[in-house]
């Protein structure tokens, strides 16, 4: 399993702070590091500023929203990064929120598997192939995308669900999930994931998998700091979902947290059970952020 950094704290920029740390993740030879698209920087713009600057490191957005971005915008915003990089970009896609997309975009988020469905009907021959011809019921896409020097990026679709998994395996290139415990890594994500790419005959498909993440000596402590820091997420929906399943009352109760035995012999298990990525949100005291980084570090060569 590949170790990769989440750099949450850094999605509200400046540029500089961003491209440090994506600087010392490659120095302390972490495989990738990964930007969420928030309300701050554009994360595509700025993994192609820290891409250009940092020469090695995969560069991977968890995630960029659909809805406000048509196929054929993102998919010359994603080449454009893709070839300013050299080709290290992994495309994490999702559907957001209905809070987001419905309240402060104003889209519609009814059937949103129709829309992610008809959403890569669009997006992926653009980005493999250059061109498109799609009318679905809610998206038309026709025209092509031309950018000299770009390769296709894989594509993850932040999929939780057992259709947007079945959707992910059978025609992207895996998934990135969020809040979601190893039980349900082992018993739900990854079986759906894998079961659709080997029935559409696709190659064994990506499996990101995003926690917060602490080393510390006070893990009940640890817990209680991660419930309240990352509370909101204990209330939307599609992460509700995935914690009612792990039988979690609150996202402190997936967080990978305890002395440093505990935390490598957590991440050395989700690599067991098919998680082929860990995206790491650090967080805690400044201590145990720096406990945190230097045990990441030393893991990343002997899982990578």
């Amino acid at each position: 399993m590949h170790i990769g950094i989440f750099g949450g704290l850094s999605a509200n920029g400046p540029i500089d702070t961003i491209v440090d740390d994506v600087r010392a993740a490659e120095q302390e030879g972490f495989a990738s590091y990964w930007l969420p698209q928030v309300f701050g920087v554009d994360a595509l713009t700025a993994l192609a500023v820290a891409g250009r600057e940092v020469p090695r490191i995969e560069l991977g957005t968890a995630v960029v929203p659909t809805y406000p971005r048509h196929p054929m915008v993102l998919a010359a915003q994603a080449l454009t990064t893709q070839s300013i990089i050299g080709g290290r970009l992994v495309l994490g896609i999702g559907l957001s929120h209905q809070l987001v997309i419905e309240g402060m975009f104003g889209y519609s988020f009814e059937k949103p598997l129709r829309h992610m469905r008809e959403y890569l009907e669009a997006l992926l021959p653009l980005l493999r192939d250059g061109k498109v011809s799609f009318q679905g019921e809610t998206i038309t896409a026709r025209g092509a995308v031309d950018v000299k020097g770009a390769t296709p990026p894989p594509v993850l679709l932040a999929a939780l669900g057992p259709k947007m998994l079945e959707l992910a395996g059978t025609v992207a290139d895996g998934t990135v999930t969020w809040m979601t415990g190893p039980a349900t890594i082992e018993s739900h994500i990854a079986p759906a994931i894998n079961d659709a790419a080997t029935r559409a005959g696709q190659p064994a498909p990506r499996i990101g998998v995003g926690l917060p993440v602490c080393v510390t000596d006070n893990a009940d402590e640890a817990r209680t700091q991660a419930s309240k820091s990352f509370e909101i997420y204990g209330t939307l929906p599609s992460y509700r979902a995935m914690l009612d399943r792990e039988g979690a009352a609150a996202p402190g109760d997936v967080a990978i947290v305890g002395d440093e035995d505990a935390v490598s012999k957590a991440l050395e298990h989700l690599g067991s059970i098919g998680g082929t990525d860990f995206v790491g949100n650090i967080f805690g005291s400044r201590e145990e952020r720096i406990r945190t980084r230097a045990l990441l570090q030393s893991m990343a060569p002997s899982v990578n």
